[in-house]
Order: structure tokens, then C-alpha cells, then sequence
């Protein structure tokens, strides 16, 4: 269905149609799609003799997942490399990367204690498609826990570069923006690179 563009809109079709192409019959595509409905994978609207499907935003996640699979089984590890816009965020990193609780876990996995505060990096288009792509990759696993009556989530990391300085992408679990990628290092960035608010960086990674 992909191939046939309903990753990009509605296309219409017969279920004989859909199993013809797979090789099953048209009652084992009938099941097949209302299957697909049922678990929010298509949006199909029935009409006299045909019908509309579109994939949904779950579906191109899933097909997403499967061929990043894929191209590490035959080509290796995935490089990646996009571009953002350097901007302020709400003085919550610091916050967080100040408790022991994410401390100790940085230094004992990371290897480093990162400086008390994240560098936020804006995105949009292609590279925010690209920098969706690290849902899929296997990070350094950073664990929640608690804390004077409070619970701090999780996040994974990912080794990167940011303007050739090293350091870890970091993604919590619980997260406010989706256009927002937070970079942490050992040095305060801002100071090292001379970066301010505007300024266009870029962030390269390597899949481990």
C-alpha cells in the first residue's frame, strides 16, 4: 500500500485488488485490513465497490523501524547527520542534570559528568525527520528513580558530535517539544563554541 502511495494520501482499491499483489485471497485481505484498522495502522473509509485507505503516522513509524532494520542488517551501523537552530530553553536541564540520581548514572555510562545544563537545538523538516530516526537506534540507558518525594523519569543518550565537540544527544522519556533535540557534554558549550541564540549548528551520529 505504501508503494502505491498511502504513505502520502488516500488511495482507493479492492480488497481482491490488495490480495492479488500479496498472493492471498480477497477474503484473507478483507481480514487483513480490518485487522490493520483495528490496531490504528490505516484509515479505511468503504464505498460501494471500493475503498480508501491511508497509512497513518503509526504505520509510517512501524515501516520506519523495519527498514532501519534492514539497512543495519546489510549495510552496518547508520550515520546520521542533521542541522538546527541553537535556542534557549526553560532552565530545567540544569535542574535536572544537577541531581546525584542522573550524576552518578552519567559518570559510571557516559564516562563523563556532564556540564549542569543541556544546549537546546531546534529543528524542523528534513532534519527533524532525521533526528526521528534515533527512536529506532539503541541508546546508553539513563534509569528514572526517586527523590525527595518525587519521581524523575528516564531518558536514553546517544554519543554525537555537535560542531565537532563531543559529547550525547540526551532524550527523556518525558519530553515538552518534538522539535527540540537536547545536547549535554562536560563542557558548557555556549562558553567553549561561542554559540548563542540563532546560531545554526550541526550534529552528527554514528549508530553503535
Amino acid at each position: 500500500m505504501a508503494l502505491d502511495g498511502a504513505d502520502r494520501g488516500p488511495i482507493t482499491v479492492t480488497s481482491g485488488e490488495l490480495g492479488a499483489r500479496a498472493g492471498f485471497s480477497q477474503q484473507a485481505a478483507d481480514r487483513y485490513l480490518v485487522d490493520l484498522a483495528k490496531r490504528g495502522l490505516i484509515v479505511r473509509a468503504l464505498a460501494a465497490r471500493r475503498q480508501s485507505i491511508e497509512l497513518t503516522p503509526a504505520a509510517l513509524e512501524l515501516l520506519q523501524g523495519e527498514y532501519h532494520l534492514y539497512r543495519r542488517l546489510f549495510e552496518g551501523p547508520s550515520r546520521v547527520r542533521f542541522e538546527g537552530v541553537v535556542t534557549s530553553g526553560l532552565g530545567e536541564g540544569r535542574y535536572y542534570l544537577s541531581q546525584p540520581g542522573y550524576v552518578l548514572q552519567f559518570a559510571e555510562r557516559l564516562g563523563y559528568r556532564p556540564y549542569p545544563g543541556t544546549l537546546n537545538v531546534r529543528l524542523e523538516g528534513d532534519a527533524l525527520r532525521t533526528a526521528g530516526l534515533l527512536k529506532h537506534w539503541t541508546g546508553v540507558r539513563i534509569d528514572g528513580f526517586e527523590a525527595s518525594g518525587r519521581s524523575f523519569g528516564g531518558a536514553q543518550c546517544f554519543r554525537a558530535r555537535l560542531n565537532g565537540h563531543d559529547g550525547h544527544l540526551i532524550h527523556p522519556d518525558r519530553t515538552h517539544y518534538r522539535d527540540v533535540v537536547e545536547f549535554i557534554s562536560s563542557d558548557c558549550l555556549r562558553e567553549a563554541l561561542g554559540l548563542i541564540d540563532g546560531g545554526r549548528v550541526a550534529i552528527e551520529l554514528e549508530e553503535s
